[in-house]
């Protein structure tokens, strides 16, 4: 089944404020709210808060990073949202970016791959119940002896791999119940697809796609803005930018890389082509971005969730955020 989700918080409104928010959503038809971890809220407390107003809701964790939470500290951190949400609970990891694990945390961002999978496996034994142990080598391999969760979970929840290229993507077709995605367009899915082909899946279910899609409110020049800035400022680091290069896109984005590098971020901002903001962003009226979202769904993104993104200059409040992304979510 197909899901419309938002990530929250919604930007310029308080976190304690959300309640109005998340049900007004709700009865508009979101059916899944998702948090991230970097340099805002923790990706945990905004879902809690969520569940307890309106606890029909999926509840999707993605993602936190592999390295900046050691495996009991993540593994207690999942058993904990699937007791809040048994059986809508959607745990996401992945590796992050150098720039989140070693620029900002100090950790070293070496294999990221391997951290990824290795957690993974650990994962998928401690929430089951079982020591660390049981997942053999991968255990050793992160440094964990004799850990086994006080309190598993009845129902342990979806385990996601954040995949930004086609190694994690086949970690995820082999041993995930989800993958995770952000920064493609709805044509690019044949391309993702394909990287999992002929991959052996050690699952009964099939595996699921949820993708982050980021929403542009208006036509005018400052929301075209909006969306290049964040382009610039996400698709230039590395992991990024190997991400796109994979999709084909990187020769459309070399002048900016170029731009970005030599430190001239106003010339970065200025020339990404116009084709690239309008294959990532979602940008127009609610029943424009409802007829793009629908397109990723028809594409077998099983779950669209919603990153809104205020546009540049513009008067947009939380109000005015929370009643688009309604009237949006009643066109989809």
């Amino acid at each position: 089944m197909s899901l419309v989700g938002v990530t929250l918080p919604i930007p310029g409104l308080p976190l304690r404020q959300h309640r109005d928010a998340v049900e007004r959503l709700a009865e508009a038809g979101i059916g899944e709210v998702s948090t991230g971890e970097s340099n805002g809220y923790d990706g945990l407390t905004p879902l809690v808060l969520a569940s307890s107003w309106r606890p029909d809701l999926t509840l999707s964790v993605s993602v936190l990073s592999a390295f900046t939470r050691g495996p009991s500290i993540m593994a207690s951190t999942a058993a904990a949202l699937a007791e809040v949400a048994p059986g809508r609970a959607r745990f996401g990891i992945g590796a992050g970016s150098d720039r989140i694990v070693q620029g900002w945390n100090g950790i070293p961002f070496e294999r990221p791959y391997s951290r990824v999978a290795h957690t993974l496996r650990v994962l998928r034994a401690t929430l089951s119940g079982q020591r660390a142990s049981a997942a053999g080598d991968s255990a050793a391999a992160l440094g964990v002896e004799d850990f086994k969760l006080a309190m598993p979970p009845r129902r342990p929840p979806a385990l996601v791999v954040a995949a930004l290229g086609p190694r994690m993507q086949r970690l995820a077709a082999a041993e995930a119940d989800g993958v995770a995605l952000n920064f493609l367009a709805a044509t690019d899915m044949p391309r993702v697809r394909a990287a999992a082909d002929g991959v052996e899946r050690a699952l009964p279910e099939p595996l699921s796609v949820q993708a982050r899609v980021f929403v542009v409110p208006g036509e005018g020049d400052g929301a075209a803005l909006s969306a290049r800035r964040m382009i610039a400022a996400y698709l230039t680091v590395p992991v990024y930018a190997n991400f796109q290069s994979w999709l084909g896109r990187g020769e459309l984005l070399a002048e900016m890389q170029a731009a970005w590098e030599r430190g001239d971020r106003a010339k970065a901002v200025e020339v990404i082509p116009d084709e690239v903001v309008s294959d990532l962003f979602l940008i127009g009226s609610p029943s424009t971005c409802a007829r793009r979202v629908r397109a990723y769904l028809d594409a077998g993104v099983e779950i669209a969730t919603l990153a809104m993104v205020p546009p540049h200059g513009a008067a947009f409040t939380p109000s005015d955020q929370v009643d688009f992304l309604c009237e949006l979510a009643t066109h989809v």
